[in-house]
């Protein structure tokens, strides 16, 4: 039996000013065997810099297209990979202290009442796999909807600082495609951390270019600036093997006129090996019927494990191609805005459309986002 997936291209979802939040484990990678995450320059000198801000004009921006992520391979969910690095057992101790919402300084998330609208996107194509369950795929998709509360996604008309810190992603692929994902801003160390999806900083074995973050992107308007990519991260299972469960990435942007990316628009909390089937919120700016990329779009109710085919986490959300990226969010506060990022936008199975699912934020997430909040952003 053949089941197809339609990964959700162009994304971005923010979370809120917390530090970084670590529990249990629930699938991180053996320290003893890890390279770390896999880096390379995004660019090298302001004079690179420059000629990347020039070539983003805002009709290049409203022409790019969603960019498609592979499917998951057979053999995901089982735990075994096929070549680098292997996971570690379930239950590692983890190395972070998660603080509560009230200890979200020193990093300052300015509050604000801006709404933005997104350019209008195209939604991924499909990709097709062999899937490693049995079960049909009508009976699956049944399943879900009676376990699952609906939440087909709605428009975000609250502003706060989550309208801030959420922005789309440009980038040219090695083909010479102009391209568009999501990302976030998050607190870190270096105030230059942006979160997104693996595949929108890789994909097909090569690595993107011209890569920059738009927070607050409004059909050609930037608001808060167009910030260029220095270093891009990911994990090493993405970068080796472009495997589904570990479809996480982090960017690291050069200051802008002197100010700090999360001086300016502030940045959302991360949170790294917590309890799964939590209570999620998930943005996006979806841009296929019955969106049009116009809106932020967002989603809530409690995450489940995905039975399919895959390790990552579930939420029942009716966004479309355009969302890829775009955070999860744990403990949300719907008057501020602000959350702690614990996944990302990554694909849709297209036989169960009502459905979206994202990476479990275990060690590997946390080792892209540490080595990123050391990385210099100059």
């Amino acid at each position: 039996m053949h089941r197809s997936v339609v990964l959700l291209s162009t994304v971005a979802l923010s979370t809120a000013g917390a530090l970084v939040s670590s529990g249990t484990a629930q699938a991180g990678a053996r320290t003893d065997l890890d390279p770390g995450p896999a880096r390379w320059s995004a660019t090298d000198s302001w004079s690179d810099r420059r000629t990347v801000l020039q070539y983003w004009t805002s009709q290049r921006m409203l022409a790019a297209q969603p960019l498609a992520a592979p499917a998951p391979r057979r053999g995901t969910r089982s735990g075994a990979p096929t070549q680098g690095t292997p996971w570690a057992t379930r239950g590692a101790s983890a190395t972070v202290t998660r603080r509560p919402p009230a200890q979200r300084t020193p990093w300052t998330v300015h509050s604000s009442a801006v709404t933005t609208r997104a350019a209008s996107w195209t939604s991924a194509p499909a990709v097709t796999t062999r899937a490693a369950s049995s079960t049909g795929t009508s009976a699956v998709a049944t399943l879900l909807r009676a376990q699952v509360p609906n939440s087909p996604g709605l428009r975000w008309t609250d502003g706060a600082a989550v309208v801030r810190t959420t922005g789309r992603v440009f980038f040219t692929t090695a083909e010479g495609r102009n391209s568009s994902c999501s990302g976030t801003a998050v607190t870190s160390a270096n105030e230059s951390v942006v979160m997104t999806a693996g595949h929108c900083v890789k994909l097909n074995g090569a690595f993107h270019r011209n890569w920059v973050f738009v927070p607050a992107f409004d059909r050609g308007r930037r608001p808060f600036g167009t910030w260029v990519a220095s270093r891009l991260l990911t994990t090493q299972q993405w970068n080796v093997r472009e495997d589904i469960n570990f479809d996480i990435a982090a960017a690291v942007v050069a200051p802008l006129q002197g100010r700090t990316l999360t001086d300016v628009v502030g940045g959302q909390g991360v949170a790294f090996n917590q309890a799964r089937q939590r209570q999620m919120y998930s943005f996006g700016y979806p841009a296929a019927a019955p969106f049009d990329g116009s809106a932020l779009i967002y989603c809530s109710g409690r995450a489940f494990d995905d039975t399919v085919m895959t390790r990552d986490q579930g939420l029942r959300c009716g966004m479309t191609g355009g969302a890829s990226g775009g955070p999860w969010f744990q403990g949300f506060d719907e008057s501020t805005g602000l959350g702690w990022l614990n996944s990302v936008n990554s694909f849709k199975y297209n036989f169960a459309p009502d459905f979206m699912f994202g990476p479990f934020f275990g060690n590997e997430a946390m080792a892209v986002y540490q080595a990123a909040q050391r990385t210099g952003a100059a």
